[in-house]
């Protein structure tokens, strides 16, 4: 009995690794953004916080009891934002297994309040298009009726019990738990009992919406101007050092010119590229200006010269220019739904001052 048992869980772990690299590839996410789980009656098993779905494997998942997990419901947490996800970060931490070692997730509560077996969330531009657009919540009601939409909320505990009562609402409506949850300005939630199911619901979704882009007349691909030269690029990277110095702009990574997003449309966008990029030319005075008004240096500079992504590691600057090119492509998108909604200043405010993505940006900056 214990093995099978055993057998029925390396199948479980084997099926989500396989759904968690197909769903961690540059179509679905950018960077250490999304997150996948599977379950059975005791436990889940869920992706450790600021790892990317690409790498992991069987014994990456973090596992969680989930009647432990299941006492996270119950408590009445503090009004404060910062005391409040701290004690759910406690909560979450006393029901990881004595076995797992990672950090797991902060969406494990939302994970384990679904009845399916696999739950697999992820970013796509294609998708985002509809979730970031000021039209998205009607888009998708004519779109995808059967799908449940989620106006947009703090992630971590607030997103977690958003979404569990929202799960419950539906299922007493409709006589079955959502396959499909679109959460405005941050992506979408598939799950199911088979791992053929996640699939095919993850192509119908993508499928529909390229017909509308097609329909809208927009184009499937970001459209980016000539490469700067080589010349062109260690000249401004010399100067957005001697501008920002070495320690933000220790790597500079280049592309052609594009439409640079000019807001935030998802809390994975602030994470790793902040909320606003820089416009113009880089001179001393508009710098300070920028570093002044926002309370941070740049990471994204539009210039007549180019699009730049600065970090502190060459995987962090070239990261920082994917993310760039991503909002500028569901900003594209969306203008098939009446246009991006940017987040909130509020809504900034919360994901630059939350412990759990400060946490996410540091195993990206270390890895």
């Amino acid at each position: 009995m214990e093995s099978d048992y055993g057998l029925r869980i390396m199948n479980l772990l084997d099926s989500i690794v396989e759904l968690s690299h197909e769903f961690g590839s540059p179509e679905y996410l950018k960077g250490g953004g999304g997150n996948t789980s599977a379950k059975n009656d005791d436990t889940l098993w869920v992706k450790p916080s600021g790892t990317t779905l690409a790498d992991l494997r069987p014994e990456s998942f973090v596992a969680m009891s989930r009647a432990k997990l299941a006492e996270l419901y119950e408590v009445t947490p503090p009004t404060e934002a910062c005391a409040r996800e701290a004690l759910v970060k406690d909560l979450m931490m006393a029901a990881v297994q004595s076995e797992s070692l990672c950090r797991p997730s902060v969406e494990a509560p939302l994970h384990n309040s679904f009845s399916a077996t696999y739950v697999v969330h992820t970013h796509p531009p294609l998708i985002n298009g509809m979730t970031c657009a000021n039209d998205g919540a009607e888009t998708c009601r004519t779109l995808f009726s059967d799908a449940l939409w989620i106006d947009y909320t703090d992630p971590g505990y607030t997103l977690s019990m958003r979404v569990r009562e929202e799960i419950r609402a539906h299922a007493v409506r409709r006589g079955r738990e959502p396959e499909t949850v679109f959460l405005a300005n941050h992506g979408v939630i598939v799950v199911g009992n088979m791992p053929e199911r996640i699939r095919e619901v993850y192509s119908r979704i993508m499928n529909r919406l390229r017909d509308e882009y097609q329909k809208a007349g927009i184009a499937m691909e970001l459209k980016t101007g000539p490469m700067p030269s080589p010349e062109t690029i260690k000249t401004m990277t010399k100067r957005l050092r001697e501008l920002l110095g070495k320690k933000n702009a220790a790597y500079v990574c280049a592309d052609g010119k594009f439409r640079v997003a000019a807001g935030p449309v998802t809390p994975d966008h602030i994470v790793y590229m902040k909320s606003h990029p820089f416009f113009g030319e880089p001179t001393l005075e508009a710098v300070s200006a920028f570093c002044n008004e926002s309370g941070y240096a740049p990471r994204v500079i539009s210039c007549d010269e180019g699009v730049f992504g600065l970090g502190t590691s060459e995987k962090n600057a070239t990261l920082v220019l994917e993310m760039a090119k991503d909002s500028a492509l569901v900003e594209q998108f969306a203008g098939a739904f009446g246009g991006i909604r940017y987040m909130s200043q509020r809504e900034q405010d919360f994901i630059d001052n939350w412990e759990v993505e400060a946490y996410r940006r540091k195993v990206v900056a270390d890895s």
